[in-house]
């Protein structure tokens, strides 16, 4: 039986295992012998001590932050959430840096967007100190203090800003999937150096656009005009684009145009490769085995039957083109191509015509904040949903994960759900956020909204009522979001302080910290076993023990103590892929060495014991 790693993934080793299988000839003794490694690189390797560089006091450090474990967890808070027990959205509280350190295992090479609005170090805006030794419980410090501004007096701060960025983007690029795109916004006061972090992090060959969006237009110099001005107002800012590899590719995005241009419709295949068995069903005489389609079934059936009213009425009088228009340019259609095999098997649906013009880096036509009024919440200029949901449809498919680990208001998940909701898409997102205290003096304060995330949970929860509302929308949309909240390990044994003899003792009678449960501890087995937190999970009693089936029965997890081998045989019987017990679960030695061989005989070789 192999013990389940309680810390989260190991950058470093990840990477030495990759170096191996390029270079093993430069091991030795399983360290790496620099000289060989040079010798093996020939004349691409740098030997000039004067060189081009990017570099600040702390660089290193927080490098070794961006590669450093930890054992934290995330705890399930079901009374915060919203749908919990069929939500595929995620809103995870706690420092940004330790949550993507615990989300490594179960969500690398998973995220296809990030968008962020990270600090942008005007003097008045915080910047977070991490603490190397003890980043978590430093967490827990500062949670229940009020933020710091980082003022240009600072003598650091420039430095604090980049020491601040470094780990958390090194972090979130191992998270993309490798054609995903990550989006951040900036003003003019950290642009230069955002530019060359995410230059030395995804690549230069990776960049990809400065997109300028309009600010508000502000009078404040008018009155130095007689004087001479020292600038000009700025009028926009940026988010740099950059693609985890170069084979990645945008999608076409229109700006609406007061010229009336408009492009042909075309034909698209309906299937996708998000497995979802309630959106597989019959279409035309086919119903797929596996993936989806794109949209729910009324609207599908409708479409179908749109497409036939069209050919049995109307196609000898007009193109589908003028057809769609003469009908209010609403209607969907969908045919199916029966010489045509394929996943799609010739089912498509027709994407009408763009009325628009392709987009620039210039979006000079959006405003980079928005009023949020109208959901009768109080935050200043949250982020534009209308430029969030531009860049989703230029960076993400219908069916991506869309991560913001800056979520402020929460103005990204806004985006998702109405981008979802206008084009029956599927988009999942995930929230990251500090608990931020809000200021005594501000409404939000006075509107009782204690923390950040008190505002970004309840601006989720409204947008998707709204929105609903809207586009006559019901279960179809989801519009919710399951809350966990960063804090130490469930686990004595995996608690990094739990040294002593006598603690070691006690962890054999109870292995569980105290005011945790068991549902804590299958979450947390979750994130350590590289599994997503949205997966179904089953909680059963089977021969008289409670059991957690996880993802339809492919993972079993069984933390009673006791366990004889006629329950376990009765675990085996279910052919669980995998299965966690307890090092200590089981009644004797004898029964553990058994279990083994029984749970092997029913086919379950992945046995992890924490």
């Amino acid at each position: 039986m192999q013990k389940l790693e309680g810390r989260t993934f190991n950058v470093v080793q990840d990477n030495i295992e990759k170096l191996k299988g390029l270079f093993p000839e430069v091991f030795t003794e399983n360290k790496i012998d620099i000289d060989k490694l040079r010798l093996a690189l020939g004349d691409n390797v740098e030997k000039d001590k004067e060189r081009y560089e990017f570099t600040w006091n702390g660089k290193t450090q927080s490098i070794e932050l961006a590669q450093k474990q930890t054992t934290g967890t995330l705890l399930p808070c079901k009374k915060e959430s919203l749908n919990w027990e069929t939500t595929q959205n995620l809103y995870l509280e706690g420092d940004n840096l330790e949550v993507l350190r615990v989300l490594q295992s179960a969500y690398r090479n998973k995220i296809q967007i990030i968008y962020i609005d990270p600090p942008y170090n005007t003097g008045k805006d915080f910047v977070y100190k991490d603490d190397f030794h003890d980043n978590l419980n430093n967490y827990k410090i500062k949670s229940n203090e009020n933020m710091k501004s980082n003022p240009e007096t600072n003598g650091r701060y420039h430095t604090d800003w980049l020491n601040m960025m470094y780990p958390r983007l090194k972090i979130a690029k191992s998270l993309l999937k490798e054609e995903g795109f990550i989006a951040v916004s900036i003003s003019d006061e950290e642009l230069h150096n955002l530019r060359k972090l995410l230059d030395e992090i995804f690549g230069e060959n990776n960049f990809r656009n400065d997109i300028l969006v309009r600010r508000y237009d502000k009078n404040i110099n008018n009155q130095f005009v007689d004087k001479g001005l020292k600038s000009l107002n700025v009028g926009s800012e940026h988010i740099l684009i950059y693609s985890n590899s170069e084979s990645a590719s945008l999608n076409a995005v229109f700006r609406k145009s007061n010229e009336e241009r408009s492009a042909n419709g075309y034909w698209k295949g309906f299937w996708n490769d998000a497995d979802r068995p309630t959106m597989r069903y019959d279409i035309l005489g086919f119903t797929p085995t596996s993936g989806q389609w794109k949209w729910r079934k009324e609207l599908a059936e409708q479409a179908v039957q749109n497409y036939i009213e069209y050919l049995n009425n109307f196609a000898d009088k007009y193109t589908l083109e003028e057809y769609w228009e003469n009908t209010g340019k609403k209607l969907k259609f969908i045919r199916r191509r029966k010489h045509l095999t394929g996943k799609n098997m010739g089912v498509e649906h027709w994407v009408a015509p763009s009325e628009g013009i392709l987009r620039s880096s210039n979006w000079n036509d959006l405003l980079v904040s928005e009023s949020i009024s109208n959901l009768e919440i109080p935050f200043d200029s949250p982020k534009s949903t209308e430029v969030i949901k531009e860049l989703l449809k230029m960076l993400s498919d219908d069916n991506a994960t869309v991560l913001d680990f800056f979520s402020g208001s929460s103005s990204t998940a806004h985006a998702v759900l109405k981008l979802n909701a206008e084009e029956q898409a599927t988009r999942k997102f995930i929230m990251v956020q500090l608990q931020e205290l809000t200021d005594e003096k501000s409404n939000a304060y006075k509107a009782g909204y204690k923390n950040i995330c008190e505002i970004g949970k309840d601006r989720i929860r409204k947008a998707g009522e709204k929105i609903k509302t809207q586009h006559a929308l019901t279960d179809e949309l989801d519009t919710g979001f399951k809350v966990f909240k960063l804090d130490e390990t469930n686990l004595k044994i995996w608690d990094e302080e739990s040294l002593n003899l006598e603690k070691d003792l006690l962890d054999l009678i109870d292995p569980v910290k105290e005011n945790r449960t068991q549902e804590d501890v299958v979450y947390e087995i979750l994130l350590k076993y590289g599994i997503e937190l949205t997966v179904p999970i089953e909680e059963k009693v089977i021969a008289g023990k409670s059991v957690h089936l996880v993802g339809m029965g492919y993972l079993l997890i069984c933390l009673e103590q006791n366990l004889e081998l006629n329950e376990i045989e009765e675990f085996a019987k279910l052919s669980p892929a995998r299965i966690v017990f307890y090092d200590e679960g089981f009644k004797d030695d004898t029964v553990r060495t058994n279990a083994q061989q029984i749970l092997k005989r029913y086919g379950v070789h992945d046995i992890r014991v924490i």
